[in-house]
């Protein structure tokens, strides 16, 4: 998911203008105090505090009486503007601060106070009451002459006195090196290995020869023992790796851990019943990620929250919503769907490809021979709709179709059939923030004929998986998915703008050749029409080789194409040489796999992982997945088996990417409502959730001051600011949803 997200500081009508950044400036930012009168001495200019707060000087202090009731952490502030900040410099922000009465959270920001309001500090330490001596070191990613120090104090349901003091912001200081603690160099699979399935492991090691290994059960007891494979340099962590092999291994049991070179590896089990419950928990997630419903605690302990975005104040609402200025005259009720990732907006594009992918597991589940369609049926995930007699996944995935359908432009509009790209706020929103108390106007943002063929492409599917359960559902699905494809015919190059990234992602995509071959296969596979068999016969992609080392994503959709008409019924006329063509791509990861010391099926170019690389990871296993199902070899089935290890912690990192998963996992994924990080009232992602994983681009300030000149797979912080490296997103939890069902069906094994 390509996205950029910023992260509000105050309000903009606090802001301040100033010259840009001279060369005189940098020259002199180096130990310099940035802050002009930290300490009170002079009174409190040119210190600022919102409308709210009674403030004044008190024993030296300035000191600020914070009401109660507030909604966000900055609707009650004290800041101060126009301070310089230069490109690649570190700084070190210091002060003291006390809360009074204990136990309050205070937010200290440095960022930009204007539009967009980039944060590059944002930390939000607990108070005593005796006070305390905070510091913090960061590194500039631009210049500017309109940063802002700001302490957000709102949020708080009662009210309370917040006194700071002797606040610097001094440049020139040493950077702050961040070393991840990486843990023990025995690096495993922190959940389980299948009894039957491959069992590996990656030792960092200086050592060049081949080192002695021993398997231990939970009593300590020596189980298993050998030799290490050296492997050299791994280019994607830099480090000198060997690889561990305890695949003859194959007895039950949980608590054990490896041995080797003097580490101990993290524990781990040996079973399948963990890929059981981490199934249903990524699949679960979506629950948690509806809009306009109410989440309820009763099946979701821990998550419980009003319905967001159903017209209740302080929201706008979602039942009314008009177009961005000059687009449209008409406003559409787009409830319902998903919020797409850690913001609260909802893309068709993005939606697409999840809904592709939830219906995909289940399609395969009624088809696939090592399938166990009960496992997805009704109640397996305790939804609202859960016993009414319709598969919950299916339940799930058509809270999101339903949104998709509205977002269609109707009848008698200019570009009817068409669909709107995104819905969003007008501005970005700040962290955390819970979606029923987003304040911002929400607006339709303009048809796509990428956004037109994603609705094209999985109406389609729908019209053929729902038959069974829902009849008129799914002849309003196919009506929808004709009415799409004749719209993108008639308009096949209204791309999304690369520019319309205010409030929520861009999501632009220059090229629509695929989508218009995803759901030209979709549009045939249910119909059997020649028009569409014709379009997909006659598109460059049919014949190309589209399994690339990236994957497939939501700027990439011919594979999931590709893949259905390889594996589900239809009559085109060359399928043995798209199924041979899926072999030969499944093949490719298959090599890169072998290859790499890591077990990964993921070879980016120069090893520049992309953003959400997780995701792409997982979805090289699905192409992988369908190899599978189509030879019945087994070398396909473990190569995906042995791809979750890489999620689940055999890494670089030593961690698992997976929410709840592993003895250390991802818990602060960016999210406004999943924020305990900077919230403790607030929870954590639920279980099951993905992080976005390594991006070598990291976009975001909080990586960029942490992790430049980053080597592949240490591209990743675990911090909910690190929007570039570790967001949650829709389409990341269908793959990883996906592939988890694929490997707990083979607990027959």
């Amino acid at each position: 998911m390509i996205r950029r997200l910023t992260t509000l500081l105050v309000a903009a009508a606090l802001a301040a203008t100033a010259p840009t950044v001279t060369p005189a400036d940098r020259a002199s930012a180096d130990e310099v105090e940035q802050i002009r009168n930290g300490g009170f001495d002079t009174g409190t200019d040119p210190w600022w505090t919102t409308a709210n707060l009674s403030a004044g000087l008190s024993g030296g202090r300035l000191c600020a009486d914070v009401p109660g009731g507030t909604a966000n952490p900055w609707d009650a502030a004290i800041g101060q503007n126009d301070i310089n900040l230069v490109k690649g410099e570190s700084y070190r922000l210091g002060f003291s601060a006390s809360g009074t009465p204990e136990g309050h959270v205070l937010r200290a920001v440095v960022g930009l106070s204007q539009p967009p309001y980039d944060t590059y500090l944002d930390v939000s330490p607990q108070m005593s009451v005796s006070g305390n001596t905070y510091t913090f070191t960061f590194t500039s990613p631009v210049d500017t002459a309109q940063g802002q120090v700001g302490f957000q104090l709102g949020a708080s349901a009662d009210p309370w006195r917040f006194c700071v003091d002797d606040v610097s912001l001094l440049g020139g200081v040493p950077p702050e090196v961040y070393e991840p603690d990486t843990g023990p160099r025995v690096r495993v699979n922190q959940v389980a290995y299948l009894p039957r399935g491959p069992k590996r492991a990656t030792l960092v090691t200086e050592a060049t020869d081949p080192v002695p290994w021993r398997l231990k059960n939970a009593e300590g007891a020596t189980v298993a023992r050998g030799q290490s494979v050296p492997r050299g340099i791994d280019a994607s962590s830099g480090q000198n790796v060997q690889t561990i092999d305890f695949g003859s291994y194959r007895t039950r049991g949980a608590g054990f851990t490896l041995v080797a070179d003097g580490e101990t590896s993290r524990p781990f089990d040996i079973g399948t019943s963990a890929y059981e419950r981490l199934r249903t928990d990524a699949l679960g997630y979506y629950y948690t990620q509806r809009s306009g419903i109410e989440i309820l605690g009763s099946l979701r302990p821990g998550y419980a929250r009003p319905a967001g975005h159903l017209n209740t104040a302080p929201n706008t609402g979602d039942d009314d919503v008009p177009c961005q200025r000059g687009l449209c005259d008409y406003s559409l009720d787009v409830t319902g769907g998903w919020y797409d990732a850690g913001d609260h907006g909802k893309y068709v594009i993005n939606g697409g490809i999840t809904t592709w992918e939830l219906l995909s597991e289940y399609e395969r589940s009624r088809r696939a021979e090592s399938a166990q369609p009960e496992k997805l049926g009704d109640g397996t995930l305790a939804l609202p709709e859960s016993a009414n007699k319709v598969p919950d996944i299916l339940d799930e995935a058509r809270w999101e179709l339903e949104f998709m359908l509205k977002m269609q432009v109707p009848a008698g509009e200019p570009l009817a059939g068409m669909v709107h790209n995104k819905i969003h706020d007008e501005k970005w929103t700040g962290l955390p923030l819970l979606p029923h108390l987003d304040p911002e106007k929400r607006e339709l943002h303009a048809p796509t004929t990428q956004a037109t063929l994603n609705l094209a492409a999985t109406a389609a599917q729908a019209a053929r998986i729902y038959r069974r359960h829902d009849s008129a559902f799914a002849a309003r699905a196919l009506a929808a998915a004709r009415a799409a494809w004749a719209a993108a015919v008639a308009n096949p190059e209204k791309y999304p703008s690369d520019s319309d990234g205010t409030g929520g992602g861009a999501y632009y995509d220059g090229d629509a050749t695929d989508e218009f071959y995803w759901a030209a296969a979709e549009l045939f596979i249910t119909t059997g029409e020649k028009k569409y068999a014709d379009h997909v016969l006659a598109s460059p992609l049919h014949t190309a080789d589209i399994f690339t080392p990236a994957g497939f994503d939501w700027g990439r959709t011919a594979v999931p194409g590709r893949l259905d008409l390889a594996t589900v019924p239809n009559g085109l006329p060359d399928r043995d040489r798209v199924r041979r063509s899926v072999i030969e791509g499944a093949g490719t990861y298959l090599a890169t796999q072998r290859a790499h010391p890591y077990g990964l099926p993921y070879g980016p170019e120069g090893n520049r992982y992309d953003w959400g690389s997780n995701s792409q990871v997982l979805n090289n296993a699905v192409v992988m997945a369908h190899a599978y199902d189509l030879t019945g070899r087994t070398v396909y089935r473990d190569a995906v088996v042995e791809t979750l290890d890489y999620i689940l912690g055999r890494n670089a990192l030593n961690q698992s990417y997976v929410t709840g998963y592993g003895e250390v996992s991802s818990q602060n994924q960016h999210s406004r409502w999943y924020a305990r990080q900077l919230d403790p009232s607030l929870p954590n992602p639920p279980r099951g959730t993905l992080a976005g994983g390594p991006n070598s681009s990291i976009q975001d300030p909080f990586a960029q001051g942490k992790l430049q000149g980053c080597v592949g797979q240490f591209c990743y912080i675990d911090d909910i600011q690190s929007w570039s490296t570790n967001e949650t997103a829709v389409n990341w939890n269908a793959a990883l949803a996906w592939v988890a069902s694929f490997v707990a069906d083979l607990s027959r094994d």
